[in-house]
């Protein structure tokens, strides 16, 4: 089987985006021929001008099956009209859009919710991260809830962590943000007022963004907790990945975390008051010091999010869109 990936490629000097990059990987180590066109503009003239590349890029290679990641990637491709059918995935700002505030979107943002409920009737299949996502996909029998999967060989928990390597002073206790700071649906604002509340001068938050995805899984094995206070996700690949390193985490009740905690110690879900938040940060410092690791690695694979699992599903989806176009 032979697929595209299309997706954009203005973050990174034109590269992929790791996550996609990592299902591409899994689903070539179960045979799949995996390709990627990158969409290298931005806004809609941007992807106008990318649908016309792709048209050309078609002309000249042959798939059986084409997966748009986000939804103008999805335009594109449908704008190169393509003879291949189209999976698209949401991966949440294009379904729900651009967050700045609880339950506040960006008006600006409003045309990508538009785009995505003009796109459904011409696309093949929509794959969607989370039940919230889900719920922008009117056309339910196109739809199935599949989220990114871990690879968890490059994601591997180490109880020794990384502490002399990063500089970090063992005798202190470190609460990790990995958002960017100046994106406001990350939240900085409320993870550094409930950080403020905290009175203990041997605890410290670290904000290390950005940093390459390697350091990532060292800091989360080095952290006493990992906090992730956005305003909204769709299925957050770093609350997986600190759970894979059995770390840990205080998350808002946003996207499908309330899901991938399930009831395991250690995992620990706040409302957007700092209040509350600096209460779960305390009580998942005590577990830290207490307990040591969690049993998130354990979950996630009862939960079936390994990479290996989900390319095996997504290969399913793609078999399925293959016979119905057939």
């Amino acid at each position: 089987m032979k697929v595209l990936f299309v997706s954009s490629g203005n973050s990174g000097n034109f590269n992929i985006t790791p996550f996609i990059k990592s299902q591409g990987d899994s689903l070539i180590k179960e045979g799949v021929d995996v390709s990627y066109f990158t969409i290298k503009g931005k806004g809609l003239l941007g992807y106008i001008k990318g649908a016309m590349q792709l048209r050309e890029y078609l002309k000249k290679n042959s798939f059986d099956i084409i997966h748009a990641h986000y939804t103008l990637s999805g335009w594109s491709t449908v704008l190169a009209m393509a003879k291949q059918p189209v999976v698209l995935s949401l991966m949440g700002t294009d379904a729900y859009g651009d967050y700045i505030g609880v339950n506040k979107i960006k008006f600006s943002s409003c045309y990508q919710k538009f785009l995505t409920k003009l796109i459904q009737p011409f696309v093949a299949k929509i794959i969607c991260k989370s039940k919230h996502i889900q719920s922008f996909v009117y056309l339910k029998n196109k739809s199935t809830i599949l989220p990114n999967g871990i690879l968890l060989e490059k994601v591997q928990s180490d109880s020794d962590g990384y502490r002399k390597e990063l500089e970090l002073d063992n005798d202190m206790k470190y609460v990790l943000f990995l958002g960017d700071k100046k994106n406001v649906r990350k939240n900085f604002k409320l993870a550094s007022k409930a950080f403020a509340k905290i009175n203990d001068s041997s605890v410290q938050l670290l904000t290390p963004y950005p940093v390459p995805h390697e350091k990532v899984i060292k800091y989360l094995n080095s952290v006493d907790c990992l906090i992730v206070p956005s305003l909204m996700e769709g299925s957050p690949n770093i609350v997986k990945e600190a759970m894979a390193c059995n770390c840990p985490v205080v998350a808002t009740d946003v996207g499908d975390i309330k899901w991938l905690f399930g009831n395991e110690p250690g995992h620990y879900l706040s409302s957007f008051d700092a209040d509350e938040m600096a209460q779960k940060l305390e009580l998942a410092l005590q577990f830290s010091e207490l307990n040591g690791p969690t049993r998130g690695r354990q979950r996630i694979l009862e939960l079936g999010l390994d990479a290996e699992t989900v390319a095996k599903r997504l290969i399913k989806v793609y078999q399925e869109t293959l016979q119905k176009h057939a």
